[in-house]
């Protein structure tokens, strides 16, 4: 074993948002920027010394390389074993699953989730600890300190290990495992889901599109789907997963999974559509020329959680992040158990579920998940849906409806503001937040504003505190405009306004949703003065 002591400068902002730190591919291939980042990772994480790391990503444009570099400072940094996916791949919620199935003390995934990818796209690193999910705020603070005042890295002189064939290694005195990425993960949803019903519903003529995007959940969907569980050939399209993703946008949503969308919306639609994102975290549900929005995903999901085999009998409370619609608090209450409201990142449902406080959670921006890993999870909210339907036997719109008439509908839209000048996205939201508080008591499009304020959290389990996690105008007639920019994006500032109304009358359930919510987003994009601050008036995204 010949290790390198490599002398090293800091790179500024290398501070991880809430899900890892995320850059353009050229700043990640400057100089030492990984390294310098890793290197943070391993000093800051000294249980990592003599224990099991988990390493894998997405496949995107500068994976290879990344895992490679990481293998050769793992094993200079003292690391027993690498738990590494075959290629290098590994979805998000597998490696919660591997990393809490093999008892590792972390692990690293190597995505920028729904991000483009290619040379010119996004490549991002995440840290997650033993629980399997990410590293809480007190973890990434303690690596972005690290990677102020770095000096030097370590770093092992070995050639490439082979990682395109499953199979143990050494390098040095670690041990190097490449793993079938898909097989523990399989193995744990046919524990909590029962295939045997969905073969049925599959033999029976049930027939499903799943488009993977071209990103990492391909092979994942094709071995579960269409393998095990006996969907036709070919259910699962753009299933390779590819360095640029084909070309696309690997975002599951109404814009960038565009010919999925087309499909369902035709005269040839099969009973159900799915997506997942870049790194498989993501999903998006569809029925025939309907789509199911990730806020009542997550409410019916809880509504019909005693049909799942995995989920009878325990289901303890459900948690979503603050802006996601309020239609899940109102199952909440009829099943009796507790609802959480949380900043938007999915680390803050990690003490709820460790603690065994809640069961399901969610986020309005595709994802969805619950306590069997620690990260919101796309293909498993595919297969809980299908479970569903394997057991009702009724419709994805009919199931719904049905949802909405015994809880009422709760109108819910986001729209994506991408791309603006962070200037200038900054000072409108800066000022935003000063002007808030002074509309408590006004009226905003004839309602009156109940509470105006900038939401803080404290955590029921540990007490630790977040301020600052998005504008919040709360109106009679369970309405509610909230406002955020975004932390994932690469490129310039991301605001997204987002906008909810209760109706309790089913009569009027099936109005179109950007209708029922036109006065309360008018009044949105006039309180911060949209069009004049930024120029935009059109958003990039609507969900």
């Amino acid at each position: 074993m010949s290790v390198s002591t490599v002398s090293t400068q800091p790179f500024e902002g290398q501070r991880p948002g809430t899900s890892g730190l995320r850059k353009k591919v050229d700043v990640f291939r400057t100089g030492n920027y990984l390294p310098n980042f890793v290197q943070s990772v391993f000093d800051t994480r000294p249980d990592l010394k003599g224990g099991t790391l988990v390493l894998g990503g997405d496949g995107r444009f500068y994976n290879r390389h990344a895992v490679q570099t990481i293998l050769k400072m793992a094993a200079a940094n003292g690391i027993h074993r690498v738990l590494v996916g075959r290629g290098g791949l590994l979805s998000t919620p597998a490696v919660s699953t591997i990393i809490r199935k093999h008892r590792a003390e972390g692990g690293l995934v190597l995505s920028a989730s729904h991000n483009p990818g290619g040379p010119n796209g996004d490549f991002g690193i995440k840290f997650n600890v033993s629980n399997g999910g990410p590293a809480p705020e007190s973890v990434t603070e303690a690596i972005y300190r690290r990677t102020q005042d770095i000096d030097r890295f370590f770093i092992d002189d070995a050639a490439d290990l082979p990682i395109d064939e499953t199979g143990h290694y050494a390098l040095g005195r670690m041990q190097v495992t490449v793993i079938d990425p898909v097989a523990d993960y399989a193995d744990l949803m046919e524990q909590l889901f029962d295939f045997d019903a969905i073969r049925d519903l599959f033999a029976s003529g049930f027939r499903v599109r799943f488009d993977a995007m071209h990103a990492i959940t391909g092979p994942y969907a094709r071995e579960i789907l269409e393998h095990r569980l006996g969907a036709t050939a070919g259910t699962v399209i753009n299933g390779e997963p590819r360095e640029d993703f084909g070309g696309g946008h690997p975002d599951p949503n109404l814009t960038y999974a565009e010919a999925l969308v087309e499909e369902l919306y035709s005269d040839q639609a099969p009973d159900l559509g799915a997506a997942s994102d870049g790194d498989g975290d993501r999903n998006m549900i569809l029925g025939p020329r309907f789509f199911v929005t990730p806020s009542d995903s997550l409410a019916v999901m809880a509504a019909n959680a005693e049909r799942i085999p995995g989920y009878a009998g325990r289901m303890t409370g459900v948690a979503r992040s603050m802006p996601t619609s309020q239609a899940v608090d109102r199952v909440a209450k009829k099943l009796g158990i507790a609802c959480y409201e949380t900043p938007t990142g999915w680390k803050f449902f990690g003490n709820l579920l460790d603690a065994g406080q809640i069961t399901l959670c969610g986020e309005e921006s595709f994802g969805t998940g619950s306590d069997h890993v620690r990260e919101k999870d796309g293909l498993w909210a595919v297969l809980f849906w299908l479970n569903i339907i394997a057991e009702r036997r009724e419709s994805v719109i009919d199931i719904v409806r049905d949802h909405w008439r015994a809880y009422g509908r709760n109108f819910y839209t986001r729209h994506d503001y991408e791309a603006l000048d962070a200037g200038k996205a900054t000072s409108l939201y800066t000022d935003l937040a000063e002007k808030i508080p002074s509309l408590r008591g006004g009226t905003l499009a004839g309602r009156k504003v109940l509470l105006a304020d900038d939401f803080s959290y404290t955590d029921p389990i540990d007490g630790c505190q977040a301020s600052g996690q998005g504008l919040r105008l709360i109106l009679e007639g369970d309405s509610r405009i909230v406002f955020r920019l975004s932390g994932t994006g690469t490129e310039g500032a991301t605001l997204r306004i987002y906008v909810e109304r209760y109706e309790a009358n089913a009569g009027k359930h099936t109005q179109a949703t950007q209708e029922a919510l036109a006065d309360l987003m008018e009044a949105a994009t006039d309180i911060c003065q949209l069009k004049a601050r930024t120029g935009r008036n059109t958003p990039t995204v609507i969900t």
